[in-house]
């Protein structure tokens, strides 16, 4: 047979917390309805209330410090700034990326990558990789936010020449232009 236990007064608390949601919740929507009344008739117009942003056709432009999709910076003669020292995989708490060392023929005290790979399934963009960097090839400022790249695992590891392809891009179109061909899939037509 089983038995039964009472709840006891702690268990019980959820009530109260339940009701103090519901004001919280009501009485933002109550204040906002009244002030979007006031601001209809032309009074009140000190007072702002909460808008809803209707993305993608209006937008919050976002903060310099905004995480985006990743990117490796180039040199001014088009090479990759990143010298393969695995700093960044280091850093990252996601393990997501993947490095392969190579060497210059000629210069055998500097490396490269010859496979440069992050998954971004596994990426929680938390930005350390861009900040354990030493060289700045590394960045998360595109400006987009990261999208759907297909419907395979394999399409949402982005490789050396993606990440490339997107600082080309960045330097060509400007973010403003960028994120226009982002959104633009997304905007009604």
């Amino acid at each position: 047979m089983q038995r039964i236990e009472k709840m006891g007064v702690w268990e019980k608390l959820y009530f109260p917390e339940v009701l103090r949601g519901l004001w919280v919740t009501g009485f933002r929507f109550w204040r906002n309805l009244f002030i979007h009344t006031l601001h209809l008739l032309g009074l009140a117009n000190s007072l702002q209330a909460a808008m809803t942003v209707q993305y993608p056709e209006q937008r919050i432009p976002y903060p310099e410090t905004f995480r985006g999709r990743h990117r490796l910076t180039l040199k001014d003669d088009g090479s990759i700034r990143c010298t393969a020292c695995f700093l960044c995989a280091t850093a990252c708490p996601a393990e997501c990326i993947y490095i392969q060392a190579g060497e210059y023929p000629d210069n055998p005290v500097e490396k490269f990558p010859l496979r440069y790979e992050i998954d971004t399934l596994r990426c929680i963009y938390c930005g350390f990789c861009v900040e354990a960097c030493p060289c700045d090839a590394i960045r998360m400022d595109t400006g987009t936010h990261p999208g759907n790249l297909g419907f395979s695992r394999k399409d949402f590891v982005e490789d050396k020449t993606i990440l490339t392809e997107r600082s080309e891009e960045l330097e060509a179109k400007g973010k403003e232009k960028l994120y226009e061909e982002y959104v633009s899939r997304y905007r009604r037509v």
